[in-house]
């Protein structure tokens, strides 16, 4: 890896917002979950979350990957499970559903650790999410149309959730771990050993401030690189 690949792979992990989240409730259409994916890097967001039914569970390999490779998808059996989750984090868990009792999804507070449901593309989110949810939120529509595409409204709350970050400072300062920096240093930066230690089972390396690889002459026997 170039340093001038490191240093490009470090600004992103800089601003990463491992407290803001999504959770795919059976989106099933692979290019809205590639789109909201998409978003989800866009504003920062390290890892999304999943729940997948036998129709969807194909994409649980991971569908949008070509911004996959820089934002984490982690998947859970049930919505229950999902949300259960999300709360042991601490996090405010909002649902995308227009009803009654929803607020208009700008005069919520982001900067608070926030994950975000969005449900199936024609029914929308399941009793269950809304049941579970903190909080119903709506985009306001004066339309013939009562919900926008679900990859367009994930943009649209996102994007406000970074513009209050932004204006809170949160992305002048790293929250995310080092030692999830550290992985995704090696996994973009070497995917080519990043897949012969997946492989082999062998512990990732540190990647050092030049984004070289620092690791012991019995790691690089293991991995037997000569052999890629």
């Amino acid at each position: 890896m170039s340093p001038e690949r490191y240093q490009k792979i470090r600004a992103i992990l800089s601003k990463r917002q491992p407290s803001l989240t999504v959770c795919l409730e059976q989106v099933h259409k692979p290019h809205n979950v590639s789109a909201v994916v998409r978003s989800c890097d866009a504003v920062g967001i390290h890892k999304v979350h999943a729940v997948w039914d036998d129709k969807t569970k194909g994409l649980r390999g991971g569908t949008a990957m070509g911004s996959q490779n820089w934002v984490y998808v982690e998947n859970h059996d049930s919505i229950e499970d999902a949300i259960g989750h999300l709360k042991n984090q601490k996090m405010q868990v909002l649902v995308t559903h227009l009803s009654d009792s929803a607020v208009d999804f700008r005069d919520v507070d982001y900067s608070k650790p926030t994950a975000i449901i969005l449900g199936q593309e024609k029914h929308g989110a399941t009793q269950e999410a809304i049941d579970l949810a903190d909080q119903e939120i709506v985009i306001p529509m004066v339309g013939m149309v009562q919900s926008l595409n679900v990859s367009v409204a994930a943009a649209l709350v996102l994007y406000e959730a970074q513009r209050q970050r932004t204006i809170a400072g949160m992305y002048d300062v790293q929250q995310l771990a080092e030692s999830d920096c550290q992985k995704t240093l090696f996994e973009g930066g070497y995917p080519q050993f990043r897949r012969v230690c997946d492989e082999k089972n062998l512990p990732y390396p540190h990647i050092n401030e030049e984004g070289k690889i620092v690791a012991d002459d019995d790691w690089w026997r293991a991995l037997q690189f000569n052999d890629l």
